[in-house]
């Protein structure tokens, strides 16, 4: 059986564990605790390490889920995650410009640590305030169409949305040049 790793990353808030939550079929590992700075504004707990997930994608393969802290405190899990991952996506909340900045940081940390497919999965788009997807590829850097990741609309707390971006980052993952042997 063949294991493909992938990565949920983003800043605080952005709806990772969620994600990982929403498809996993086994019970998902997590390192939640309770929030104590800013984040407490968003969210009563957060993640410190990382959350894993799984799920059997086809008779042959599984994939492993692994969420991302989202302060950039922790960038040294971000960099144990990514290491062995596949592939990864960026969740970033249309709603919360303030962050994007955050999630550009974190984008170019895991752009610069390892070269693999990724995508950007924007959540909140439904909120008041979120920006276009056009808006937010340019703020996140990726202002030529040419050049940026494929950009898909997510709920992380709808398992058929979740499907959709998994399915896609797969998609991105099969059709990129000389894509990474997949190991057990």
């Amino acid at each position: 059986m063949e294991i493909m790793r992938l990565v949920v990353t983003g800043h605080v808030g952005a709806g990772k564990s969620t994600f990982i939550r929403s498809i996993s079929e086994i019970e998902v590992v997590d390192t939640d605790c309770q929030a104590t700075d800013q984040t407490a504004l968003l969210k009563e707990k957060t993640t410190v390490a990382f959350d894993f997930g799984k799920l059997q994608f086809s008779p042959d393969m599984v994939l492993h889920l692994y969420g991302t802290p989202g302060h950039e405190r922790f960038n040294f899990l971000w960099k144990i995650l990514i290491n062995k991952a596949h592939a990864y996506i960026l969740l970033v909340s249309a709603n919360r410009p303030e962050e994007f900045s955050s999630a550009r940081r974190i984008a170019d940390y895991m752009n610069r640590t390892v070269q693999i497919p990724m995508i950007i999965g924007l959540t909140h788009v439904d909120c008041p305030g979120a920006w276009s997807e056009e808006n937010i590829a340019i703020a996140l850097g990726y202002a030529s169409k040419q050049t940026r990741p494929p950009i898909v609309t997510v709920s992380p707390n709808q398992s058929a949305s979740v499907a959709q971006a998994i399915i896609a980052l797969v998609q991105h993952y099969t059709q990129s040049s000389l894509p990474q042997e997949i190991t057990v």
